[in-house]
């Protein structure tokens, strides 16, 4: 982690001058076919990640690769939503797929929202379904804390017994109450990618507690830990995973069915922009 504090400030500055600065206690990482919730950023600045120093570039399909800070609309609160993840099977490090963690919370963000998309290991879950992340398994075998920690950033060995956040979980599922929709806590499995699981990989996950896997998300609920950020994961049910009836995913299949529950995530994640006062 050695230069990283300084990494950080250079991006935070060049966020700051193109912003005016920023307010937003809430962030938002948009995963896979979700990126259709900046549309409801009112007054947004959008900065392509290429002019933010230190930045990766964003190559997944559907993701925009942009940093947008505006108000979200029905809240009249700023959020900062970025439209865009990266990924370790792009061939970027743990430390780079969390770094825009960091630089959220030097800039004020004090709860992260993570969505992602993910394949159904449990079989009570339907395609379109939104799980709240209650736990996870780091099947990636990296961490973006490896290497000298620095103290100003966060704790050498960060406590993992409870990352996603309970109020926050307790808040989704009365969202889920009151629109009437399944939203259920799981336990979700961070696998490296980029090439989906064998039957065998999935029948593994299912054994050892997994509800739901992907390629994302975990280096940033580390990261978000290590720096203190309250944190709610959300995944969206895109394909069902099981082992005895698999069939062949396409990514354009996944895309497709992560946008069918961009209206439950809406609701999710416009109750916790309210919530931060």
């Amino acid at each position: 982690m050695d230069g990283l504090a300084d990494q950080i400030d250079a991006a935070v500055a060049a966020i700051n001058s193109a912003t005016g600065g920023v307010t937003a206690k809430v962030g938002v990482i948009l995963g896979s076919g979700l990126g259709a919730l900046a549309e409801r950023i009112d007054d947004a600045v959008a900065l392509p990640y290429a002019d933010l120093p230190h930045f990766p570039r964003s190559t997944a399909a559907g993701h925009a690769g942009r940093l947008m800070v505006g108000a979200l609309r029905g809240t009249d609160r700023q959020v900062v939503a970025l439209q865009g993840r990266f990924h370790l099977y792009e061939g970027w490090s743990a430390q780079q797929a969390a770094f825009p963690v960091w630089v959220m919370k030097r800039i004020g963000v004090e709860t992260l929202v993570v969505s992602n998309a993910a394949g159904g290991l449990n079989p009570s879950y339907a395609v379109g379904d939104v799980m709240l992340i209650d736990d996870h398994i780091n099947f990636m075998f990296q961490n973006p804390l490896t290497g000298v920690n620095d103290e100003s950033l966060g704790p050498r060995f960060p406590d993992m017994s409870a990352p996603y956040d309970r109020g926050l979980l307790e808040l989704a599922e009365s969202v889920a109450r009151r629109d009437r929709f399944f939203c259920p806590r799981g336990v979700y499995v961070g696998m490296l990618g980029p090439t989906y699981e064998t039957r065998a990989e999935y029948r593994m996950a299912r054994r050892l507690g997994g509800d739901a896997a992907g390629m994302s998300t975990v280096p940033e609920v580390i990261a978000a830990q290590h720096c203190g950020l309250k944190t709610l994961g959300l995944s969206t049910i895109t394909n069902a995973c099981s082992p005895d009836q698999l069939g062949e995913t396409t990514h354009e299949e996944v895309v497709k069915a992560a946008a069918s529950a961009g209206e439950k995530l809406r609701a999710i994640v416009e109750a916790v922009v309210v919530s931060t006062g």
